[in-house]
């Protein structure tokens, strides 16, 4: 079932490369229908599931390279399977939205697909070579639509994104090897690097860790990490924005729940770092994002900071914060897509993005208005949004282990409150009355929008399910850890 899921978009993607470029709509409804095909499939696999296992579920295996000891091995357990529906969403969001591209439709809705494929096989992978293999696959789609369908420093953004991505790879290759070496049987299988990795003497696994956050830092990313996030979501056009902050940047966070699995000794001796680096991340991203006045750059800075809560939630090693830090990653990666969908959509119809220029849209854009406002204030953690949710339990994971010193999360916290306010006042209540009028959001965004909205809420206002559905998976983790 997940090889014919993550081989759905690469047949449609072979699909689209066949088509008559001279029929741009045919294009984007075969795409559209593809990464729609996908996003059922995904969640007929998330009613499938079982939550009250936390073993991998749906693994399927067969030899890749026996003589390195690789295999293709696919699974997925309750903190992958959200991560896979997540994506598939995204894809699914950004191909709707994508109707003001007009040129190079083949090449941009191809590669969309590949770039799909790519990310669901980082969530689905259970060999750490695989694994590898689907992320950097990740870097050839993504560097093309930023550097062939951006904006005026496109390039310079598309280098900049992949020359931070490979060098963080680099340091993540070396350290699997490492990894690899210890390995019983000489095997990828993250199974048998797990049970090795655990057997390792302190320095041994704290010298492999240093590679691999490195390399999950960049993606995530966190600070000092992060120089690549804001130009490349600036540059990026807003459809790439979209999967770049709700679905790319889980990747990293993704990748680091797996190490902490893989090296536990590594995790508890540097737990009060990553505490630290990830309150520092919180606060300077919230910071910067207060300052801005260019819409993308203010929600590019913005996921910094929500990226260090679920760096919080991990440095816990406790059920509640790790839990807390799945349930953020959902709930970020939907506020996220919400923001980038709409200040897009702005940009659209105001060819602006400088938070002075724009004002009045209560009276001009209702539905945009109504939708921008809800983001902004889900994405601050307002209460009945699920980032409240997530929150809630980084601070309790947070408090169990620290104390007071937790309370730095709540600084990061009222300062997005407050530039999430200032935006709002600004462009939703702001201007002049006599302003020209502006279109709202057409059929297309509106749908998306009201989606992920949706899920936003749902997720705020019945938490439960998807908190039990990664439950069993949280556990298991916090077990090694002693909670």
């Amino acid at each position: 079932m997940l090889r014919a899921l993550l081989l759905l978009p690469l047949l449609g993607a072979l699909l689209v490369a066949v088509l008559p470029s001279r029929r741009p709509e045919i294009i984007r409804w075969a795409s559209l229908a593809v990464s729609g095909s996908a996003l059922c499939f995904a969640l007929v696999l998330a009613y499938l599931f079982d939550p009250a296992l936390s073993s991998q579920q749906f693994f399927e295996t067969r030899p890749w390279n026996p003589r390195v000891g690789s295999s293709f091995a696919l699974g997925v357990d309750g903190i992958s399977l959200p991560m896979v529906v997540l994506a598939a969403l995204l894809c699914f969001v950004s191909m709707l939205v994508s109707t003001t591209i007009r040129s190079s439709t083949k090449f941009y809705f191809s590669l969309m697909l590949v770039l799909e494929a790519a990310m669901l096989g980082v969530f689905m992978a259970r060999d750490w070579s695989l694994f590898y293999v689907f992320w950097e696959l990740t870097l050839i789609p993504l560097f093309f639509l930023i550097d062939r369908m951006g904006g005026a420093n496109r390039h310079r953004a598309a280098l900049n994104f992949v020359l931070y991505t490979l060098g963080g790879s680099v340091f993540m290759l070396v350290a699997l090897l490492l990894l690899y070496d210890a390995a019983p049987g000489h095997s990828f299988a993250m199974a048998d690097m797990a049970e090795g990795g655990r057997g390792l003497p302190l320095t041994t696994q704290l010298l492999i860790f240093a590679g691999l956050f490195i390399g999950f830092g960049v993606k995530m990313p966190v600070f000092p990490l992060h120089g690549w996030l804001p130009l490349a979501h600036v540059e990026a056009p807003s459809p790439i924005s979209i999967l770049l902050s709700g679905a790319l940047l889980k990747m990293g966070s993704y990748g680091l729940i797996r190490a902490s699995e893989t090296l536990p000794g590594a995790l508890l001796a540097v737990q009060d770092g990553l505490a630290t680096l990830a309150l520092i991340s919180l606060v300077y991203g919230s910071v910067l994002a207060w300052r801005q006045t260019d819409l993308k750059r203010m929600v590019a800075y913005s996921s910094v900071a929500h990226m260090g809560v679920v760096l919080l939630g991990i440095a816990t090693l406790n059920v509640t914060g790790i839990g807390g830090a799945v349930f953020q990653m959902t709930a970020h990666g939907l506020a996220a897509a919400l923001l980038f969908l709409l200040v897009g959509a702005l940009y659209e119809r105001t060819h602006t993005r400088q938070l002075g220029e724009i004002g009045g849209l209560l009276g001009r854009a209702p539905r945009l208005t109504f939708l921008l406002a809800l983001a902004l204030l889900a994405a601050a953690g307002l209460p009945g949004g699920a980032g409240f949710i997530a929150e809630l339990h980084v601070l309790i994971g947070g408090f169990e282990r620290w104390s007071g010193w937790v309370a730095v999360l709540s600084l990061g916290v009222v300062i997005s409150a407050a530039y999430a306010v200032r935006v709002v006042g600004r462009l939703c209540l702001g201007g002049e009355p006599h302003a020209t009028p502006l279109p709202d959001l057409n059929r297309s965004e509106f749908i998306a929008a009201t989606v992920l909205a949706s899920g936003i809420v749902v997720a705020g206002v019945f938490p439960a399910p998807l908190i039990a559905l990664s439950a069993a998976s949280v556990r298991e983790i916090a077990r090694l850890f002693g909670a």
